[in-house]
């Protein structure tokens, strides 16, 4: 899950230590804050922010719903320099349910902690310089469509290629997401073909993958994959993902090979992840491949 939670201003930082009443002057005089103390009290703030929005995000969800969240910190302000509104990441942090649980809030030092998580602060928050989120997906060129869960009702009588468009979508969307992803199911359209989006947040490995699922009951022809390519390229893409209850040809195979960003996932191997990761066992409902598609 991501959260992004908007944090407050720099000015919510008193810059004033003291305060003093002169009576002779009638006039209350201040001491100024060190300037480093602000800095260090504006950082301790969102640090407290960011490990605060963790421990409410998974009190308020279900262990089975939520395994892991990611929070990003954003700040909304003004660049002094243009003017302009602008509102830069300060801090990112993930963690996952088990190794949140295993920590003491009431005795950790809130910035060391997020070290011990490994998350990204900005080594200037006071200064509003900004970081690069650990996970957060350009979704505003997708037209996205409220989850459901289909996982629930398999049974090992399920036949795939008899599943509603928007059942085996949704199927397809909890499996990629109970394999580490988040996903999403993208609205119905004729302009790109797109069935679903997903995000591996890995900050090394991760990326952007669009996915398409196809319940066949013959050979899925290779136009098919070669449209995912351009899917790819119109939504710059990292990975294609081809899923189907039937297979791909040889054609579907070599092009596939040639460009090692498409993933292609057969009848035979979707029905093992589906057992794996999901624990249901499902018929595809497609015809056998002939042995000599490759």
């Amino acid at each position: 899950m991501l959260v992004v939670r908007e944090l407050p201003d720099t000015d919510i930082i008193p810059t004033e230590a003291t305060f003093r009443y002169v009576k002779t002057r009638d006039t209350i005089d201040s001491t100024p804050r060190k300037a480093a103390e602000v800095r260090q009290r504006y950082a301790d703030l969102i640090s407290q922010i960011a490990l605060l929005t963790l421990r409410d995000t998974f009190l308020a969800t279900e262990a089975q719903q939520v395994r892991e969240v990611t929070v990003n910190c954003h700040l909304s302000t003004t660049d002094r320099a243009t003017g302009q509104p602008i509102r830069p990441c300060l801090l990112t942090v993930s963690a996952s349910r088990d190794s949140f649980d295993a920590l003491v809030l009431d005795r950790l030092e809130p910035r060391e902690c997020l070290r011990y998580l490994n998350a990204l602060m900005s080594p200037h928050p006071y200064d509003v310089e900004p970081i690069k989120p650990i996970f957060d997906p350009d979704l505003s060129r997708f037209r996205l469509v409220d989850a459901h869960s289909v996982a629930a009702d398999l049974d090992s009588r399920t036949v795939l290629v008899e599943q509603s468009p928007n059942e085996f979508e949704h199927l397809v969307r909890e499996l990629f997401e109970a394999m580490g992803m988040k996903s999403w199911v993208t609205q119905a359209s004729r302009d790109d073909g797109l069935d679903a989006v997903a995000v591996n947040p890995d900050p090394v490995m991760g990326g952007l993958a669009v996915i398409q699922a196809k319940r066949y009951v013959n050979v899925i022809p290779a136009e098919a994959v070669r449209a995912l390519w351009g899917t790819m390229e119109d939504k710059k893409a990292g990975t294609g993902i081809l899923v189907t209850t039937s297979y791909f040809g040889k054609a579907s195979h070599d092009f596939a090979h040639r460009n090692e960003r498409i993933r292609l996932i057969e009848g035979p191997e979707l029905k093992h992840l589906i057992s794996e990761y999901l624990d249901k066992d499902v018929i595809p409902g497609a015809k056998e491949p002939p042995r000599n598609r490759r």
